[in-house]
């Protein structure tokens, strides 16, 4: 047990301080999200104005960048895997006096954490762009995101294990994130798609991820 929890955080440790040390790769995943929040966010709010009497377009989405940026983030943590085995890292990792089981749980812990700051990083601009946030939402969101960040780290981390190639991981990541993203009510309602894209977001998981965060933003509470 000691041997896992020492692979956990040796290997936890290196991925995150791979990833503060990198300002591209930092900058670079706060981008896209906000890439979207002003684009969708801005530009189809003037258009469409609010989806309800309450609650506007930028309020509706937001729950929804959220969820994907912890995503993306944890999904694309698989890249790590391949990168180490291409230039030697991971045999050297497997040869170490190190848990087999510790250093696979370090490799989705790690990277669960960087994608729980992310997302929790723009919670708290949730206030700045109008969208309200209470202590409480924020505690409730907590286990949201952990839950979201580990599952998905996983997820990256099983295709990885399946890739030789970064090229071949890259692509794979495309295929799946983007249906991902758009099939699980980010940016409009699923439930006014057509049947089948309807019966398709019911299997997403990450469906069930966005719908939960966005009803603590609207509601403040969680129901079944």
């Amino acid at each position: 047990m000691v041997e896992v929890y020492r692979g956990l955080w040796v290997i936890a440790y290196r991925e995150i301080l791979r990833f503060v040390s990198e300002r591209s790769r930092v900058l670079s995943s706060f981008g896209m999200p906000l890439l979207f929040l002003v684009i969708f966010g801005a530009g189809f709010n003037r258009v469409i104005g609010s989806l309800t009497a309450e609650v506007d377009f930028v309020k509706f989405i937001y729950p929804g960048i959220v969820a994907m940026t912890v995503l993306m983030t944890s999904v694309f943590s698989g890249l790590s895997v391949v990168w180490d085995r291409e230039f030697g890292f991971l045999k050297e990792v497997l040869v170490a006096p190190l848990s087999r089981t510790g250093v696979v749980m370090g490799k989705a812990v790690g990277t669960g954490v960087v994608a729980l700051c992310q997302g929790l990083i723009l919670l708290v601009l949730a206030p700045v762009l109008g969208v309200s946030l209470t202590p409480l939402m924020l505690l409730k969101l907590l286990p949201l995101l952990v839950i979201l960040s580990l599952s998905l780290s996983g997820l990256g981390l099983i295709i990885a294990a399946r890739m030789h190639s970064q090229q071949g991981f890259h692509m794979v990541m495309q295929l799946l994130v983007f249906p991902l993203i758009f099939l699980s009510g980010v940016f409009f309602p699923v439930n006014n798609v057509p049947q089948w894209l309807e019966v398709i977001s019911k299997v997403n998981p990450v469906t069930y991820g966005v719908d939960a965060i966005r009803q603590l933003f609207l509601t403040e509470e969680l129901s079944g």
